[in-house]
């Protein structure tokens, strides 16, 4: 659809929830401008227009294509995350001298670093600590506003006074459009290969979209275990800290395991802090993601006791590591949001004893290699599924044992009977993959599996075993 086209300042490049966030708030600053989308009926597109009847204007817009003038006589685009900003009409519209920017950006200038910003990214576990960080904020007294990557776009968080502290999840693609961030603190989780169809199949540039995040940084959290988490931490210039985690010892003021009278605990330096037995959510590395999130509020001032209480009591996030259910001993795992080899290899090696894998998707480009060691230590079985099972299959040792599905609930079958009991075995949906040659998103795809594993639990106290 092709509304009546004018010329604005600034264009909206791409609708959905952030587009939409983004129209509401200069609709809200009284700015004119207009909104460009490639897809005829973009989401939101509703939204849009019932936000053009508040304002008793007509918004201008241009659906189904990016050929339009409106970028060419365009001052400023604010381009949505998930359009890359090489994309010819965008690019060129920069080359004749128009600003290119994301929602983040703007979000930036309007609090004018007024309130402290905590930001958090990486391959893997993001969104885990994000989460855990907000509840660590909320025990602590904190009034808390979170989002950007995760829920809330970061312009919705605008216009409650009361915030005290800002939470941002944010992507490389968001990262790419912000260059006026500042925070403080900031953390990259960890860099393993994801979206490479994005950055030309080149880690290294996936890697430093990533460290924009420390550019403008008051107190940098890094992860000593991770090559480009460390690498990027100890070469930025002007900030006023620095503390690492890992699951190591740490040394004096950073944050890691201690081991006393055969107990495993949570440190910081030499002050244990909580024992690892007493940490709710599974696997070795939530034990990072719960380690960076009492780093990053530590930074910013939070009350340590009040961030322990929420690591005894978090139980984990759905389709992350998420206990499903136990079948005769043997533990059922959906981490269907393992859509990349990083955290899959995570998940899995997080997991005591052997373990049947169920994975395979849309790889995205990406090299499996490096599941191969861990699948080889900790796979009692692989069941792979989807487009790119045959690469996953390929990358094994041949004494794993395999085998090709064509659906969940084949998967659920397989994975079952191939888990030892007596071992007390796991099964984990990881799938190291993109979800969308199968399922409409991950989430869709952690339900489907949940689904089916609740199907095989009723046939069993049911008394049928052969499924």
């Amino acid at each position: 659809m092709i509304a009546q086209q004018q010329t604005v300042d600034t264009v909206i490049v791409g609708l959905g929830t952030t587009g939409l966030s983004v129209a509401r708030y200069l609709a809200n600053q009284n700015k004119p401008f207009a909104v460009v989308d490639s897809r005829e009926n973009p989401p939101c597109g509703e939204e849009l227009y019932a936000l053009e009847t508040s304002e008793n204007s007509q918004i201008s817009h241009h659906f189904g294509d990016f050929d339009t003038p409106l970028l060419g006589s365009a001052k400023q685009l604010v381009v949505n995350p998930g359009i890359p900003t090489t994309t010819p009409e965008i690019a060129k519209a920069h080359d004749a001298g128009a600003e290119v920017i994301g929602d983040i950006e703007l979000f930036v200038r309007e609090i004018k670093a007024t309130k402290p910003v905590v930001a958090i990214t990486g391959s893997n576990g993001k969104t885990t600590v994000t989460c855990l960080l907000d509840l660590m904020a909320k025990k602590s007294g904190v009034h808390v506003g979170t989002g950007g990557n995760i829920g809330t776009p970061a312009l919705d968080l605008l216009g409650d006074d009361s915030t005290e502290l800002f939470l941002l999840e944010l992507s490389s693609y968001q990262l790419e459009t912000s260059p006026s961030l500042h925070t403080a603190a900031a953390v990259i989780l960890n860099i393993s290969e994801d979206h490479l169809d994005r950055y030309d199949n080149q880690l290294e540039q996936y890697a430093c979209a990533k460290a924009a995040i420390y550019k403008n940084c008051d107190h940098i959290i890094y992860n000593r275990e991770d090559n480009y988490s460390t690498r990027f931490a100890t070469k930025a210039v002007g900030y006023k800290a620095l503390t690492s985690f890992g699951l190591d010892s740490p040394q004096q003021g950073d944050f890691g395991l201690q081991i006393k009278d055969c107990v495993e605990w949570l440190a910081k330096g030499d002050e244990l802090l909580l024992s690892v037995s007493e940490v709710k959510q599974a696997g070795r590395h939530n034990l990072a993601n719960s380690l960076a999130a009492l780093a990053l509020g530590d930074a910013v001032g939070l009350d340590m006791p009040a961030m322990l209480e929420v690591l005894k009591e978090y139980p984990g996030m759905i389709h992350r590591t998420q206990w499903v259910t136990e079948l005769n001993g043997v533990n059922w795992y959906n981490d269907s949001k393992g859509t990349n080899v990083g955290a899959t290899v995570s998940a899995l090696s997080g997991l005591p004893g052997k373990t049947v894998l169920i994975a395979g998707g849309q790889g995205k480009g990406a090299d499996f290699l490096p599941l191969a060691s861990v699948i080889e230590e900790k796979a009692r079985a692989l069941v792979l599924m989807g487009e790119d099972a045959l690469k996953i299959s390929k990358i094994v040792d041949e004494s794993i044992t395999q085998v090709f599905v064509n659906s969940m609930h084949e998967a659920v079958e397989q994975a079952y009977s191939f888990a030892n009991a007596e071992a007390h075995d796991n099964v984990l949906l990881s799938p190291a993959c993109a979800s969308f040659d199968m399922f409409e998103n991950y989430a869709d795809r952690g339900f489907v599996f949940i689904e089916e594993v609740e199907k095989l639990e009723r046939k069993i106290k049911k008394g049928e075993e052969h499924v």
